[in-house]
């Protein structure tokens, strides 16, 4: 039997047509073949250890009493995730010495599968409370293993895929098996910790994954491409001559490195021993005077590069007068950087003129109301609200997934009904005021208490045996995921009509890692804050930055109105 052929005594799913399978019957379906086994396996792969580093670990922090400025800091890690398009080139590119073997994609994903299992070993092996640099050093290993492991599972998915093993039923399969990692990374770990050191916890969690790095041996999987289409798209009559196109990548590479090396560099200044008298720098001052820098050099620079080769195609400057289709090691390398990082900024910047800086700034502020405490939940519901670990994991992973999943049907739902823009104002009002409710319960939840009672919902938690300490905990987790559910469907489904067809995936990855940029960065601050201040006033102040993306919403909404006037005019 071939490595592409399935199991001969399993029957094979039919290529999914109208409704997409759910529940049991997915799981059935998952498996069926040694495919749809294995992306199930990929799944859980890829969701357990976001799970475990970016929300589990805080708790861990939080109960070893470090300070949340550092969690903040800390939360850096995530920036891995957002930043993984720079560099799916080289994992697109790149065979690894003495793990080909296994498969293009194979070999990847073992080699992050290993990595992972090491860094969760590190992590059990260290004490935060006595040695935070080397934690964090494990931590970002863990995260960068995740977030590459992410690319070559997703390059994979789309391989593998055939008729009757569509890339559709294989994303449902892989969103199921990512959904179920959340749960074992989230609420059962939470369990376990409570019954067992954290450490434990973390080497029974590097034992899973090494039982999923079995399935990746066994895992189909495709030949290495030929890149003849890349280099003949870009070796066209009228496309950026080479040396400018190496120019541009040298501007925005330069730009994003200097960026990420900033973040990298005050995380181990922040995160290193200190000397008898010595304070650590100041994590707001950082993102007060540092902070617009690194949106200039990752947003601004790359901006401006993207219109400076439109203004050179348009006037043929710089351009090739005949076809180019030479190409070398290092020709193919550049190549492959440059559609990540540069075409498809420039692509956007053509179509949108001016309009671009309002898309960016609805990219840039969208998320930043909710994703800039998401680090510090753990903490806030244990140390700070003093509730047990059953009774976060219950809530907030089990309960509070369910809660999201109806936000997000409510935002499809609203979409069809209302239309686009409606549902992402929708969405950027109501986390709003989900920050007011969690000021509320963080000062006692008088207000939650008002209205709980006068709409009954204190009663009919009480019918299930909730008292009104954890329904309190309860109706504000309900309203923020039910709120971030709506406002997260209603941002893919923006985001994946503003992409041009030519540059989805590399267009999409680009404008998504902006997303989570100033929400990442200001966790740090968060942090800070929080220690200073306290939650309820930071809750508020973070109410009034979503403010933000509400202007730029309704700027949106008033281009886009604007756009379709003219095109009905014409």
């Amino acid at each position: 039997m071939s490595k592409d052929t399935t199991i001969a005594s399993a029957p094979a799913p039919q290529k999914p047509t109208g409704q997409k399978p759910k529940g049991w019957r997915l799981f059935k379906l998952a498996l069926q073949t040694r495919k749809s086994a294995t992306m199930l396996g990929f799944g859980f792969s890829s969701g357990l250890p976001y799970a475990l580093l970016i929300g589990t670990l805080n708790a861990w922090l939080g109960e070893v009493k470090i300070d949340l400025a550092t969690i903040g800091v800390l939360s850096w890690i995530g920036l891995s995730y957002s930043f993984k398009f720079l560099w799916s080139p080289l994992v697109d590119r790149l065979a690894l010495p003495g793990l080909e073997r296994l498969g293009r994609r194979k070999s990847w994903i073992a080699l992050c599968q290993g990595v992972l299992v090491l860094s969760f070993l590190g992590l059990a092996a260290t004490d935060p409370a006595r040695a935070i640099g080397t934690f964090a050093l494990f931590a970002f290993l863990g995260a960068l293993a995740s977030a590459t492991q992410d690319v070559a599972i997703d390059a994979w998915r789309i391989d593998v895929a055939d008729e009757q093993t569509s890339v559709e039923l294989l994303s449902s399969i892989y969103q199921f098996g990512y959904r179920i990692a959340s749960i074992v990374g989230g609420a059962l770990a939470l369990v376990m910790a409570g019954r067992m050191s954290w450490p434990l916890v973390y080497v029974l969690m590097a034992g899973l994954i090494a039982l999923i790095a079995v399935v990746t041996l066994r895992a189909p999987d495709t030949p290495r491409a030929e890149q003849g289409a890349l280099h003949a798209t870009l070796g066209q009559l009228g496309e950026l001559a080479p040396r400018a196109r190496g120019l541009a990548l040298l501007v925005v590479g330069v730009s994003w490195a200097w960026a990420i090396g900033t973040i990298v560099a005050f995380m181990v200044r922040m995160l290193q021993p200190l000397a008898p008298g010595e304070k650590h720098p100041s994590v707001a001052a950082f993102t007060r005077e540092t902070g617009p820098l690194i949106v200039l050099a990752t947003v601004a620079v790359p901006l401006l590069v993207s219109a400076a080769i439109n203004a050179l195609k348009a006037r043929r400057v710089a351009v090739l007068a005949a076809p180019d289709p030479a190409h070398g090691p290092l020709r193919t390398a550049l190549n492959h950087l440059y559609v990540a990082l540069v075409a498809p900024l420039a692509e956007l910047v053509g179509r949108l003129r001016w309009g671009v800086l309002i898309v960016i700034g609805m990219i840039l502020t969208y998320t930043l109301c909710y994703n800039m405490w998401a680090s510090f939940a753990f903490p806030f519901y244990l140390e700070f609200l003093h509730y047990s670990k059953d009774e976060v994991a219950f809530a907030s992973k089990l309960f509070g997934i369910f809660m999201t999943i109806a936000g997000i049907s409510l935002g499809g739902f609203l979409f069809v009904r209302l239309g686009r823009m409606p549902t992402i104002l929708i969405g950027a009002v109501l986390p709003i005021l989900g920050n007011f409710v969690y000021a509320d319960l963080a000062e006692g939840a008088p207000l939650i208490d008002r209205v709980g009672h006068a709409v009954g919902l204190h009663a009919l938690f009480g019918a299930f045996g909730f008292d009104d300490r954890m329904v309190r905990l309860l109706l504000a987790i309900s309203f923020e995921n039910i709120s971030t559910g709506i406002a997260g469907a209603a941002f893919v489904a923006y985001m994946s009509g503003i992409v041009s067809r030519s540059h989805t995936a590399v267009q999409y990855a680009l404008l998504s890692s902006l997303t989570f940029l100033i929400g990442s960065l200001g966790r740090g601050i968060a942090g800070e804050a929080f220690d200073l201040y306290g939650y309820a006033t930071v809750f508020r102040y973070a109410a009034a930055a979503g403010g933000l993306a509400v202007v730029f919403v309704l700027l949106e909404w008033l281009r886009v109105g604007r756009g379709a006037a003219a095109s009905h005019a014409t």
